[in-house]
């Protein structure tokens, strides 16, 4: 639970609804067929979508960067990220958080702090895991090292724990709970729980326990959809994707009509 007011001071209120904007494949990519005028261009009509329906905040991802590179990413994405994420900025003033496949948090830290984003989303920062990317390993004391030496303490870090897309039996015996407080004492901002894919829900339950286990903010990270979200009225945010584009899927374009009806239903949860 969030008792210092993570959120609140992030978004405004005390439990936010974050817009996820899969930014267009990234120069140098297999996908790779815009201009970074093309990408930003893109993902301001989108996140302009967000705010009007209501969103506190905004997200930008890579994730039409497949196949992901494992834990680094070349300058020419951190270049286009950061002039995507400083237009976004300029033009709809919402909070704004980066992440940058796969596992390359350094790269988002780097990336939110010459933009202006207020956080970034890491995957591995405690234990390890097996990804679609190989072994991804805990980054937690080289990423925070990192962030204070470039400055950028006021960027915050949210992790997924137990992420989607990955294999945890070699932290089979360490649950969710505990790998949330490990988090936690390794100094995360907030935790991030996930489904097993990308749209896929996350366990309402184990929602409800990480939540009831740290003292910092517990964000759910995939699957959120207007008629599932009233199950979540312990998460801290929300962080959509996937459930407010064309047919439910993260690849398709955002629909004003998808993104308006999550408003509407957040709208409903239980007062903080």
């Amino acid at each position: 639970m969030d008792t210092n007011g993570i959120v609140k001071s992030l978004f405004g209120v005390p439990r936010a609804l974050i817009g996820v904007i899969h930014l267009g494949a990234l120069p140098g990519t297999p996908g790779s067929r815009k201009s970074v005028g093309e990408i930003s261009d893109d993902a301001v009509r989108e996140a302009r979508v967000y705010k009007a329906a209501g969103f506190h905040g905004l997200a930008i991802e890579n994730t039409h960067d497949r196949p992901y590179l494992k834990s680094s990413v070349g300058p020419e994405i951190g270049a286009t990220m950061a002039v995507v994420g400083n237009d976004l900025r300029m033009e709809v003033p919402l909070p704004l958080g980066v992440q940058v496949l796969a596992g390359a948090n350094p790269w988002a830290v780097a990336i939110a702090h010459a933009c202006g984003a207020c956080f970034v989303r890491v995957e591995g920062f405690v234990f390890a895991h097996v990804a679609d990317e190989g072994l991804i390993e805990a980054s937690a004391g080289t990423l925070l090292r990192y962030r204070r030496m470039i400055g950028a303490e006021n960027v915050r870090v949210f992790a997924d724990i137990k992420k989607k897309h990955s294999a945890h039996a070699i932290t089979a015996d360490v649950d969710i709970v505990e790998t949330a407080k490990a988090a936690e004492f390794f100094q995360a901002d907030g935790v991030i729980v996930t489904g097993v894919s990308t749209g896929q829900p996350a366990d309402a339950g184990e929602v409800a326990a990480v939540s009831g286990g740290v003292s910092i903010p517990a964000l759910i990270g995939s699957g959120i959809t207007p008629e599932n979200i009233g199950k979540y009225a312990a998460a801290d945010a929300f962080i959509v994707g996937s459930s407010v584009k064309r047919d439910g899927n993260w690849a398709n374009p955002l629909e004003e009509r998808r993104v308006e009806a999550v408003v509407r239903a957040f709208e409903k949860l239980p007062a903080r």
